[in-house]
């Protein structure tokens, strides 16, 4: 083959593995594996940002926040900092044996230019209310609407469940519980509510167009969390989550049967 043609030839191949590597890393696409993974981090560490809080940095891995907050010695009330470093890969013997004390605002900066300045608990704080114990009981939908979406653990994977509905429609607490985050930090779910219901159990509810309760707030079961949106996705919908320590459990083992199973 002539130098030109070899010349053609790798400009051609350059050109190709261009586009490929475009087409497959941009224009904002995200996988159902990317958008529900674990997103583990090159370093091992998480470096927390405004708004985020223990309970979201631990949903965004799978981890359980108790382990989470034993192995990074951070005790009740779970405050962290802009700027902190959290160890995201610890093992369950490393929580374990890591000494529970209070974790102190690591930055040099006085801790007022950290706060957020929305109206709402300051990042991290929630009440360190006793955590019931126990089964979770007087679990309900969270939405009517039909399913478009069950869990799943093969692929495509889902770690909840999709309920169909309207602009603005109510979404409800499954449980009573405390609502440990509401914010917009983690991609692909939108705006996002978690709530804590006991140490074990914690659901969450993405997609909403409206989050009508803040973080640290006591809700009761049925209680009006949020409004149904398409916020993180393509269609409006309710995604819902039930973790029980930290991994994402199929929620109709706890929910109430429907009429039609629909």
């Amino acid at each position: 083959m002539s130098e030109p043609m070899k010349t053609a030839r790798l400009v051609i191949l350059v050109i190709t593995s261009t586009i490929v590597t475009a087409c497959t890393s941009g224009g904002g696409f995200v996988s159902v594996d990317q958008k529900f993974g674990r997103d583990k981090t090159a370093s091992g560490f998480h470096l927390v940002r405004e708004g985020e809080t223990l309970y979201s940095i631990a949903w965004r891995y799978g981890l359980d926040y108790r382990e989470l907050a034993n192995a990074n010695s951070i005790s009740s009330p779970h405050t962290i900092y802009p700027g902190q470093k959290i160890d995201i890969d610890y093992t369950a013997a490393e929580a374990a044996r890591a000494p529970r004390v209070t974790v102190r605002n690591p930055s040099n900066s006085p801790p007022t230019a950290v706060q957020p300045k929305v109206a709402k608990p300051k990042n991290g704080h929630i009440s360190p209310k006793p955590v019931p114990t126990g089964p979770v009981s007087g679990w309900q939908w969270p939405s009517d609407g039909k399913m478009i979406g069950r869990f799943s653990t093969r692929k495509p994977v889902n770690k909840g469940i999709d309920l169909a509905g309207s602009m603005g429609e109510s979404i409800l607490a499954a449980a009573a519980g405390t609502v440990v985050y509401a914010g917009t930090g983690l991609r692909g779910y939108g705006n996002l509510v978690i709530i804590r219901h006991n140490e074990k159990f914690l659901s969450a509810y993405a997609h909403a167009s409206r989050i009508t309760v803040s973080e640290g707030q006591e809700i009761k079961a049925g209680g009006k969390i949020a409004e149904k949106g398409s916020t993180g996705t393509d269609k409006v919908k309710l995604h819902f989550e039930i973790r029980e320590n930290g991994k994402p459990v199929n929620p109709l083992k706890y929910l109430p049967k429907r009429r039609g199973g629909g």
